[in-house]
């Protein structure tokens, strides 16, 4: 059977092609209510299902935001997912997802094809990079010459908008009360320090360190996830030749938990013999034990503040917005 055509529809309401267009597609030519009640019906009753290019066309959007994540399996991510979905409900805007590998390739991809879909607009959720990938930066680029906006979550790649987040500041915050808790010895878990979230709270735990007149017992680099919180506690743990007491500042949840698993295959016990915390507070840490010290950050705000900044063109560019010292079990609490 075939489908059923805006020229059939507009046939059978007795209408002109041009006037079926404008009732069914969206544009902001209206003919009377009358009419356009014809050209429903007909819609209806034949059962015509609208063109979405069509319709962007005569709108002149897609109705569409992208959004890239890093991985959407992380609590992290799909946190800010929800609010970015949340807040583009308010626009009348649906949210196609990208959940890539931090390769740069990988986020080049979903760029490029958000890009060629002409999606309203692109938020990018994942740590940005230090050096910024020359190819994601021309595709951006070209992106927001067709009159697409881009907003980036905790800094910007070098083109767009910013949520900016208080990494080094919550940092810096979580060290220095721990230190007015009594804990004087510290390693840090630190993930890659190409990304620049993961280098920003390193640069917070040193600062606050250092300020304290302390430094480091160990810095070990590994993954930005679980699997790299597992083997990054156990390989500071030899480094540290087993020193009871040590608190490990984890750039992340993940990593905490996983560097929690990883001392207790070990046979280290968290909190009574090595201390482990945190950044993020995602929301499945209430099903974990011992419970972790971390930094509050308010995840789904981020992602409508995201949302909100890249579909409402007269929004301010928000203030950092930032974290809360929780303490919690893995911190002796």
């Amino acid at each position: 059977m075939a489908a059923v055509t805006l020229s059939g529809v507009a046939r059978h309401a007795g209408v002109s092609l041009a006037t079926a267009s404008r009732v069914l597609n969206g544009s902001s030519r209206r003919p009377a209510e009358d009419i356009a009640e014809r050209v429903r019906a007909a819609a209806l009753e034949l059962g015509y299902v609208p063109n979405a290019q069509a319709q962007a066309l005569a709108r002149s959007s897609t109705g569409l935001v992208g959004l890239v994540v890093h991985d959407i399996s992380d609590p992290y991510f799909s946190s800010i997912a929800r609010g970015v979905q949340h807040a583009a409900r308010n626009y009348r805007r649906q949210v196609l997802l990208a959940s890539t590998d931090p390769s740069e390739s990988a986020e080049h991809d979903a760029v490029s094809a958000f890009a060629s879909h002409r999606t309203d607009a692109i938020i990018l959720a994942g740590s940005r990079r230090a050096k910024p990938d020359p190819d994601l930066e021309q595709e951006l680029a070209r992106y927001q010459q067709n009159g697409g906006r881009v907003v980036t979550i905790g800094g910007s790649p070098g083109s767009g908008l910013t949520v900016p987040v208080g990494n080094a500041d919550g940092a810096a915050a979580l060290v220095t009360r721990l230190v007015s808790l009594g804990i004087r010895r510290f390693a840090i878990l630190a993930g890659p320090p190409e990304l620049n979230t993961a280098r920003d709270r390193v640069k917070g735990f040193t600062s606050a360190l250092e300020a304290a007149g302390l430094e480091p017992a160990a810095v070990v680099v590994s993954a930005f996830n679980r699997e790299g919180g597992f083997d990054a506690a156990q390989r500071c743990w030899e480094e540290l030749q087993g020193e009871h007491g040590v608190c490990l500042l984890a750039v992340n949840d993940v990593m905490a938990i996983g560097a929690i698993a990883g001392l207790r295959a070990l046979g280290v016990s968290v909190p009574a013999d090595a201390l482990v915390t945190g950044f993020d507070d995602i929301p499945t840490l209430r099903d974990y034990f011992p419970s972790l010290t971390t930094v509050h950050l308010p995840l789904e705000q981020l992602g409508e503040e995201a949302a909100n900044l890249a579909l409402n063109p007269d929004q301010a560019q928000p203030d950092p917005i930032p974290g809360e010292v929780i303490i919690r079990e893995s911190a002796g609490a």
